[in-house]
């Protein structure tokens, strides 16, 4: 009899794998649902990358290629009963209630393996090769459309939070004009890319508003806009503190320095805006306020001290949006390799959810706030967001 061992070494060993799912949890407290497996090329060496899949989030680990199969062999052992084998010969099933006992089925098929995932050319919303007005205008391409070597990672920042925002447009109106306001905007490359795509790409009613400090910054945006005919993109000089409107569906918050990035929040909730979507930067506030003798030992090493900093506020600012009534997720926004500020916090405000379990979830959030608040005796800016959205809405 064919073992598991025998097996996963041979599908994985041969070079015909398609990816492995690994299913049916062993026991219910499992944090994960499934993990898929499949083979990718990073930096030219071939690897195994698993995909962990939560709730809420899916999460990553490359493993060089010898460890594919024992690792293989353990997941199936301690976490998952049932296993699909997608190779470009056939489709193995494996039962597995018994690992050293498997019911193991084979079915013929015909695909081709994909391309390492990692050697595959990104199809972007924003394609490279074609020209696209404001990349040219922000120096981002050449007017023939080639995206320049030094703006690459830019070009790439562009196109993932395209993909972020397109995500979250089921939540927004399809009617109407669609208004959005940008708190520090900055030279606004993600600004026209919201507006390009929405606009030139989509052919949707918008009004965008970016937000800055720096009057040159706004003088060139503006000029810039003009230059492109963005009759509905405007950029105005303020502070977000400061800010007076009458709303907006959806707030952007990118890189907006330390308390500036509560003040766009607090302003979101008070619209209601459906969609947040902020990227937090230079989280200080906290730094000198923290204190906690349980993690005195860590916190006596500022770096560490600055890391968990970042994390405690940015949690406490979830929290709050939580007890608003909104669904959070924290998601990766850009490579580390290019910024350490790449954790997004996205706020989507649901249509459809009952008043009972709207409300649980709220105060769930306003109880965990304040024990963390406690725990580490802090007081951070996003406390003035004191009163929930009203559930009757």
């Amino acid at each position: 009899m064919e073992t598991l061992t025998q097996l996963l070494s041979a599908v994985l060993d041969g070079g015909k794998l398609v990816r492995i799912i690994f299913s049916g949890k062993r026991k219910k407290s499992l944090e994960y649902k499934k993990i898929t497996l499949r083979p990718v090329s990073i930096k030219g060496e071939s690897m195994y990358q698993a995909e962990y899949h939560y709730d809420k989030k899916v999460t990553h680990l490359n493993l060089p290629q010898k460890e594919g199969a024992g690792f293989a062999y353990e997941i199936i052992k301690n976490d998952f009963k049932q296993v699909n084998i997608l190779t470009e010969n056939e489709d193995i099933q494996i039962l597995a209630a018994k690992p050293d006992q498997p019911k193991i089925m084979r079915k013929a098929a015909n695909r081709k393996a994909d391309a390492p995932m990692h050697d595959r050319k990104k199809q972007y919303i924003i394609p490279d090769g074609t020209p696209c007005d404001f990349l040219a205008e922000l120096g981002v391409m050449s007017p023939a459309g080639k995206v320049f070597k030094k703006h690459y990672a830019k070009f790439r920042q562009i196109n993932r939070f395209l993909e972020i925002a397109d995500d979250s447009f089921d939540a927004l109106s399809g009617d109407g004009t669609l208004r959005i306001i940008d708190f520090g905007c900055g030279k606004s490359y993600l600004t026209f890319a919201l507006y390009h795509y929405l606009k030139i790409m989509k052919n949707r009613n918008v009004e965008i508003i970016g937000l800055d400090l720096k009057t040159d910054v706004i003088r060139f945006c503006n000029q810039v806009a003009d230059k492109l005919g963005y009759r509905k993109l405007k950029f105005l000089q303020g502070d977000i503190a400061d800010y007076e409107s009458d709303g907006a569906d959806m707030v952007v918050s990118l890189h907006a320095c330390d308390t500036a990035t509560d003040y766009a929040l607090i302003n979101a909730v008070r619209w209601h805006s459906k969609v947040i979507l902020s990227v937090p930067c230079c989280q200080h506030e906290l730094f000198s306020q923290i204190e906690n003798e349980v993690d005195d030992p860590m916190l006596k090493h500022g770096i560490i001290k600055d890391k968990f900093t970042e994390l405690l506020t940015d949690g406490l600012r979830g929290l709050k949006l939580e007890a608003a009534g909104y669904d959070v997720n924290m998601i990766e926004f850009t490579s580390l390799e290019h910024t350490s500020k790449n954790i997004m916090i996205k706020a989507v405000l649901p249509e459809k959810r009952s008043r009972a379990a709207s409300e649980a979830a709220m105060k769930k959030a306003v109880r965990e706030y304040e024990a963390l608040k406690d725990f580490y005796h802090v007081t951070p800016t996003i406390d003035a967001l004191q009163k929930p959205l009203d559930m009757a809405r």
